[in-house]
């Protein structure tokens, strides 16, 4: 499949990759479905690079969901076929060669809370109830615990602080990247692990680009206010009275701004929007389709 890239320049490119499957006896290969031998996944090589983290952000392909779910849904709305669902999971934890049992979700309700969370929160998501409806960010310095997030034009945030051992994940959607919910998880690394901003690798990871998000002037107007002296980097304002919003660029600003290096910071060069065949996009496909998932774990 060909992938239409946005920003050639870039030196810390998604790689387009096949992650093997590995099942046990939570996930056996034998049953009601045929179980594949590989996941075609994204990864930033730059992130495996840190050598303390595995992760990954899924592709539409590989799952079993059907329809405008096709095929790897791992949204937990309960709209698609739950039985589909839980068998995506099977799949993308076979791919960090463990089980959906030590996977835990995010709430996602476009805000800003960060929890902490540990062995005890394993299985929440996949598994068993979330105790939180409001969760759009986690952290954890407990080793195998696989943190996931869900999107389809939103922007899925990853920090990895490998002196600490810590890590941290989020979703900033709109309101999330005007409330800077970046910082908020960088932010929650440091009051719970003694983080440093200095010592943390960050990740952008594949969302809606700069040309394809025209955002309304109200919105825009909160993205003048809250990052005064950055319109011009951020906003291309259009004779309709739109703006186009750029939230890779307002994300990167967030973690520069919070004392993240320069260098720290890998950007996606992927729209999710510019490639609806291989990611969910909302805007692409108005608003028919599922969640694809940014899952990261501390080895």
């Amino acid at each position: 499949m060909e992938i239409k890239i946005r920003r050639k320049e870039t030196g810390n490119r998604l790689e387009l990759i096949q992650r093997p499957l590995r099942y046990d006896a939570d996930t056996p290969e034998s049953g009601k479905y045929k179980m594949p031998g590989h996941l075609n996944v994204l990864q930033f090589p730059g992130l495996q690079e840190t050598g303390v983290i595995d992760h990954f952000f899924t592709t539409r392909q590989g799952g079993v969901s059907e329809g405008m779910f096709a095929t790897m849904n791992i949204g937990l709305s309960g709209t698609d076929n739950m039985e589909h669902v839980g068998e995506n999971y099977r799949r993308v934890a076979a791919a960090f060669r463990s089980t959906p049992s030590q996977m835990v979700m995010t709430f996602q309700v476009h805000g800003t809370k960060v929890i902490r969370v540990g062995r005890e929160d394993a299985g929440k998501g996949p598994v068993r109830e979330r105790e939180w409806d409001d969760v759009d960010g986690l952290v954890t310095d407990e080793p195998g615990l696989i943190l996931g997030t869900f999107f389809a034009d939103c922007v899925p945030l990853m920090l990895v602080d490998p002196v600490r051992r810590a890590i941290g994940t989020c979703h900033s959607g709109w309101k999330g990247t005007a409330r800077r919910i970046g910082s908020v998880t960088l932010e929650k690394m440091k009051e719970e692990f003694g983080t440093r901003p200095e010592d943390v690798i960050c990740a952008i990871g594949p969302s809606i680009c700069r040309d394809c998000y025209e955002v309304s002037e109200d919105v825009a107007e909160v993205f003048r206010k809250e990052f005064a002296g950055h319109q011009n980097a951020i906003l291309t304002d259009k004779a309709n009275g739109h703006s186009q919003l750029d939230l890779w660029e307002t994300c990167r600003i967030t973690f520069l701004e919070t004392g993240v290096r320069p260098e720290h910071i890998l950007t996606t060069d992927i729209c999710t929007c510019c490639n609806p065949q291989l990611l969910f996009s909302h805007r692409a496909t108005k608003g028919q389709r599922g969640n694809f998932g940014g899952f990261i774990m501390l080895k």
